[in-house]
């Protein structure tokens, strides 16, 4: 792709996060609305205080009447009354709107997360995602509660100084505007740059964020094999080149800052200059000299807050772009629009001549085909990427195969709402990820239909309990993030209950006992017998000392299921089955 077809590109995002930001609003356009009203009213007391003051400068001079001065105080303090009743009316409607608005978006964008599929987050960094929910999205706050309303106000508030400047006096109107031009060539240099490096400073914080969400997580092993002098030197390296682009952007303020400033005194000189001139050849009053250097004051303010304001929309705009690429992400499990909703999920599985490859390409399942009914117990076993945990992943639909049929109940999987498959399907997987709260709540998922004794019930059922009912708090005994609390076999013990609380048709164990001792596997293999009972269960082990009582073991090699039978039927097949038995009791 060539570099003008990059750049018609990166404006067709621009035009599309322009439109998404503005549909955004739509729910709430009455009160923008209302909003912009405010900001005329503003604006126009802002244009009539230097008037009124102008005016009674030239009427008392006329004829020295002090009631004048008295009336033009009284109507001044009116005027600020309401500018502040006015201001505060648009500051709480915007901010409540920017927030409403920000709300929403956030919900929208962490509910489309949830939606994707495995594979997005195999080849996504968490603070990449974390970065878009929470610094990206806050970017556009500011912009929803304040910025486009500002932007509207300093537009009209120039539009109406030039006017009123114009009708006063055309000619020194034209002096006045003398340097708007180089004004003007400087903004739009100003938001040229400041484009570049709005996108380049979002870029750099996520990188920090990206590699803080991996390197805090993974702490233990930095420290164990003692690279923390390294680590921080790729964290410096990440904070300086996020300092650096943060020192670009005050860089540019710093000089354009100050240059409007300096033509704005030097606007002002030009039309004291002329103007007191004009005042004592009797051309114009006093009064309206006075409103001219007011206005003069008061034309460049804004002038400098529209340069802000379109960096800071720029770089809302960069943001936004961000968020609707994530948005924009095809769901790689895509929901079928009528799914079929059988009455119970009663756990015959088949697989149909499945192919499947995580890139698309590089098959690790190949013309896989068998046939689970309901209440049997199955065990995968093999050498390590023989496709094992990949069979199981599918099942579950968490991803999607390229070639064949997978069916549960005879129904494939594509028909089915993922909501309804995957709640008749318990997990257990050797790394189990406990989240932040209480015990109970670990077991319950944050579903409400489970009550507190199903929960006691279930940590019973597993042997869970003799730990549980040992904490200070029993099973309100607060969890730190992923358990660390815990010892890897407490951990699996929650996810056994955890499973049982939710009363799936299907049993999946993927090395589920692996990091449980020999003295706690025992305690749970009678709860294991009693509730894979009546259940399809699905195994995958390495210990075959754990699977040789299923009702049918299949061997996988490379891809493909190469033997199948029981513990009895495969040692006398003497194949691969039987090399992976002997190796294991020698």
């Amino acid at each position: 792709m060539n570099s003008s077809e990059n750049i018609n590109k990166n404006e067709m995002n621009k035009k599309s996060s322009t439109m998404r930001l503005i549909a955004y609003m739509k729910p709430y356009a009455h009160w923008v609305i209302f909003a912009l009203l405010l900001v005329l009213g503003l604006t126009a007391f802002d244009l009539y205080r230097p008037m009124l003051v102008g005016d009674a400068i030239d009427t008392f001079g006329a004829n020295g009447d002090y009631d004048v001065i008295i009336a033009t105080a009284i109507k001044y303090a009116v005027v600020l009354a309401l500018s502040f009743a006015f201001n505060i009316a648009q500051t709480w409607i915007l901010q409540k709107t920017g927030q409403n608005i920000i709300l929403q978006m956030r919900k929208d964008l962490y509910r489309h997360i949830q939606s994707l599929g495995s594979r997005y987050f195999d080849i996504t960094p968490v603070g990449k995602l974390v970065t878009r929910v929470t610094n990206d999205v806050e970017a556009l706050n500011e912009m929803y509660s304040g910025i486009l309303v500002q932007l509207f106000r300093n537009i009209v508030k120039i539009v109406g100084l030039a006017g009123v400047m114009l009708v006063l006096d055309v000619r020194l109107a034209a002096i006045s505007f003398v340097l708007m031009p180089l004004v003007i060539g400087l903004t739009v240099l100003c938001q040229k740059i400041a484009r570049n490096i709005y996108r380049l400073y979002r870029t750099r914080l996520t990188d920090i964020n990206t590699f803080l969400s991996e390197h805090l997580s993974g702490m233990k092993i930095i420290q164990i094999f003692g690279r923390q002098e390294r680590k921080f030197e790729e964290f410096h390296d990440k904070n300086t080149k996020l300092y650096k682009a943060f020192y670009r952007e005050m860089l540019m303020y710093a000089v354009f800052r100050p240059l409007i400033y300096i033509l704005s005194i030097l606007s002002l000189m030009i039309v004291l200059w002329f103007g007191s001139r004009n005042v004592f050849d009797e051309i114009i009053s006093v009064g309206t000299l006075y409103i001219f250097s007011n206005y003069i004051r008061s034309f460049f303010d804004p002038i400098q807050e529209l340069a802000e304001q379109f960096s800071t929309l720029q770089s809302s705009i960069a943001s936004a772009e961000k968020i609707f690429t994530v948005m924009d992400e095809d769901e790689f499990i895509p929901e079928v629009e009528n799914p079929k909703q059988p009455d119970k999920i009663t756990g015959k599985i088949e697989f149909d001549h499945v192919w499947f490859a995580y890139d698309g390409e590089n098959y690790v399942l190949k013309d896989v085909s068998f046939v689970i009914n309901p209440g049997e117990k199955v065990a995968f076993v093999g050498a390590t990427g023989a496709g094992k945990s990949s069979i199981l992943n599918l099942i579950g639909r968490y991803y999607d195969i390229q070639k064949g049929h997978i069916y549960i109940d005879g129904i494939d999987i594509r028909q089915l709402s993922k909501k309804q498959l995957r709640s008749a399907i318990g997990q257990m997987q050797q790394d189990v990820f406990i989240f932040e709260g209480d015990v109970a709540y670990n077991i319950r998922l944050n579903d409400d239909d489970i009550t507190d004794a199903q929960v006691k019930a279930a940590a019973e059922y597993v042997n869970a309990s003799h730990f549980i009912e040992k904490l200070p708090q029993g099973y309100h005994e607060p969890v730190t993030e992923r358990g660390a609390t815990f010892s890897a076999g407490e951990r699996q013990l929650l996810s056994f209950a955890r499973t049982l609380a939710h009363n799936p048709s299907i049993l999946v164990m993927d090395e589920a006992t692996a990091n449980i001792d020999t003295e706690t596997e025992i305690l749970i293999q009678e709860a294991l017998e009693k509730l894979m009972d009546g259940r399809t269960t699905i195994m995958v082990a390495h210990r075959l000392s754990t699977i040789q009582h299923a009702d049918c073991i299949m061997v996988m090699h490379k891809g493909r299921i190469c033997e199948r039978g029981t513990h009895r039927e495969l040692l006398e097949q003497d194949g691969i089955y039987r090399k992976l038995y002997e190796l294991q009791i020698s």
